[in-house]
């Protein structure tokens, strides 16, 4: 009788959660909803996903001559949109992740009311598909990069993975949390909207990180080098365009140090963000 009960799985209250890592535990599940959302997004496509090879090297041209040749910013930065397009992947990568998060459960409110699963599958899903859209940006701004020799070292591969992780962790953190608050105030998703307009200028995307060095006291410049964002970017020049050995270009000042404390915060951010989610999930149903 003893052994029989120690085999019985404990009962534990209907509708909870291990949270994240519940998500995990149904990897399957959460496979399911990322392969669906890539599916869905070139549905209907002729060309597919040739689509995410193709806008990119669109915008690498705009850059080149709109910006590069146009504006003369191929006289200041040397291979300027190399510069560009490397921020941008990183930026583009934050921005989708952060907002479809957002409005990643309002957007299945026909699931979350009829079944029970972990609702944290939703923005953790969104940032997981916008990573798999990310992927043949990088790659074609790598190969941009190879066709003007790109050689990089194992630290500057390393770098531009740092950089992803940080913006995956923050992502997801942000997206756990405002997607929570968005539920009941969908005055939420308004100001994630402000926040993704800003993120391309607070960090070096358009302009060079020593220009805010020269503007700003010194105890600012720390608080922006200390930007996840920043960091995010600079890891990405760090591994893309210092390689080519451009003529002044100039890692961020204590580029690993700054890359840890990124880390940090993204990592408080998800746990602030998995703390609140958990604190308001029993009125999801409710309120949506």
């Amino acid at each position: 009788m003893s052994r029989v009960s120690s085999e019985l799985t404990p009962l534990v209250e209907p509708g909870r959660s291990a949270g994240l890592v519940d998500v995990f535990r149904r990897r399957h599940l959460l496979s399911l909803i990322v392969r669906k959302e890539v599916q869905i997004r070139y549905r209907g496509s002729v060309l597919g996903w040739a689509w995410s090879y193709a806008k990119p090297l669109v915008q690498f041209a705009v850059f080149f001559f709109a910006i590069g040749v146009f504006l003369g910013m191929n006289d200041r930065v040397e291979y300027f949109p190399i510069y560009l397009l490397s921020g941008i992947t990183i930026v583009t990568f934050f921005n989708e992740a952060f907002s479809n998060a957002t409005r990643s459960l309002v957007d299945n409110t026909p699931l979350i009311k009829k079944i029970f699963l972990p609702r944290e599958v939703f923005p953790v899903s969104t940032m997981l598909v916008a990573a798999v859209n990310s992927v043949p940006q990088i790659i074609v701004v790598v190969v941009i990069s190879l066709f003007f020799g790109w050689d990089p070292t194992a630290m500057q591969i390393g770098g531009i993975v740092l950089g992803v992780i940080i913006i995956a962790t923050l992502a997801t953190g942000l997206g756990l949390l405002f997607s929570a608050v968005n539920v009941s105030f969908r005055d939420a998703q308004s100001f994630v909207e402000i926040i993704v307009m800003f993120a391309v200028w607070a960090s070096p995307v358009m302009y060079q990180w020593q220009m805010v060095a020269q503007s700003v006291p010194d105890w600012l410049f720390a608080l922006y080098c200390a930007n996840p964002l920043t960091t995010a970017v600079e890891l990405f020049h760090y591994g893309i365009w210092h390689p080519l050995d451009a003529p002044g270009a100039e890692a961020l000042p204590h580029l690993w140090m700054y890359s840890l404390i990124a880390l940090g915060i993204a990592i408080v951010a998800l746990v602030l963000g998995q703390f609140v989610f958990r604190r308001l999930e029993g009125r999801f149903a409710q309120d949506l």
